[in-house]
């Protein structure tokens, strides 16, 4: 779960920040993008040097570089509330970060923004309603597309907040848009597994080709394996295989692998500790090959979920499919 919060200055995002921060979210900033940047170069942090900063980045990075430095460190096991978006280019890519994304403009009058100004003191703040009036009108929209386009982010929000009374008000609000649960997701039992083997499989030392296996029983995994060399042999990325580190065409030479497959390596570790995969699914990020596949009927396995088609893949398909064994392909590029 994101949230991102805008709005003008001295709106109220800063409260909306906090509530959620007490409530488990981590907190992120992209105005935190540009402090780095200007700590980086040794710069003073201004408020008119950061802008004149972001101005500068979405320039020569794309309208959304502050949101695109931002999401390689988000981790989709937390929650977050992310501030100071101030591009809807900034929306668009946490939109389209993987997790699940609202935006929430937080709106107050201008002259209940001016006096909670003048009440905090904070240096750089304007002095005077018209001296607001200025800044905030650099920050509204632009004919520049690198500029910043508040306006245009208001838009697209998808929670409006209003902040003119009590901060018990805008808790009130906050409290019942988390209670809606509009903004939980989770991954299906298939993506589930097929994600682990993704993880898995970055594990395989084989040159050629990263390949995962997971079985499950009764959604419970079983045992995982991704391709390489036998136990006790030297690793494909070491040399230990002669066919993957000559790099030759893809299906030839095929019965001088020394690599062991994904799908073999999880059947061999249940047999290897005694555990039973039968009535089991096994979930695979290609299509088994024939080897495997025989392996897998013989096993007792009753469900294969694979991901990327395998070029030799279509024998393998008609073979699991005559022997009962039910076969589906999830989010493939076949």
């Amino acid at each position: 779960m994101i949230l991102g919060v805008s709005g003008l200055n001295a709106s109220g995002k800063g409260e909306v920040v906090t509530f959620l921060t007490q409530r488990s979210f981590y907190a992120r900033s992209l105005s935190d993008v540009l402090r780095g940047v200007l700590k980086e170069r040794g710069e003073p942090e201004t408020r008119e040097r950061m802008i004149e900063l972001g101005r500068a980045l979405r320039a020569s990075e794309g309208p959304g570089a502050l949101a695109q430095r931002l999401i390689p460190q988000l981790h989709a096991d937390r929650n977050y509330v992310i501030d100071s978006i101030r591009h809807p280019a900034e929306v668009a890519a946490l939109r389209a970060a993987g997790q699940s994304f609202r935006l929430l403009w937080v709106e107050a009058e201008e002259d209940r923004r001016f006096e909670r100004m003048r009440a905090r003191g904070r240096s750089g703040d304007p002095l005077t309603l018209a001296e607001l009036q200025r800044l905030e009108g650099r920050e509204l929209g632009s004919a520049d597309p690198a500029a910043q386009q508040l306006l245009a982010v208001r838009a697209l929000a998808d929670d409006v907040l209003h902040n003119d009374g009590a901060i018990a008000e805008l808790h009130e609000q906050l409290g019942r848009l988390l209670r809606s649960n509009l903004y939980f997701a989770r991954p299906d039992w298939d993506e589930y597994f097929m994600s682990i083997a993704r993880v898995v499989a970055t594990r395989s030392n084989c040159v050629k080709r990263k390949v995962a296996a997971v079985i499950t029983v009764d959604r419970r995994v079983i045992s995982t394996g991704y391709n390489g060399t036998p136990r006790g042999v030297m690793n494909c990325n070491e040399g230990g295989c002669p066919r993957c580190n000559s790099f030759g065409p893809g299906g030839a030479d095929l019965g001088e692998c020394v690599c062991s497959h994904a799908e073999e390596n999880a059947i061999t570790q249940s047999a290897y500790h005694g555990v039973s995969v039968r009535g089991g699914a096994l979930y695979s990020t290609f299509c088994p090959c024939l080897m495997c596949t025989k392996m897998i009927i013989n096993a007792g396995i009753a469900e294969v979920v694979f991901s990327a088609a395998y070029p030799l893949g279509d024998v393998s398909l008609r073979l699991l499919r005559e022997a009962g064994v039910k076969v589906r392909q999830l989010g493939g590029d076949a």
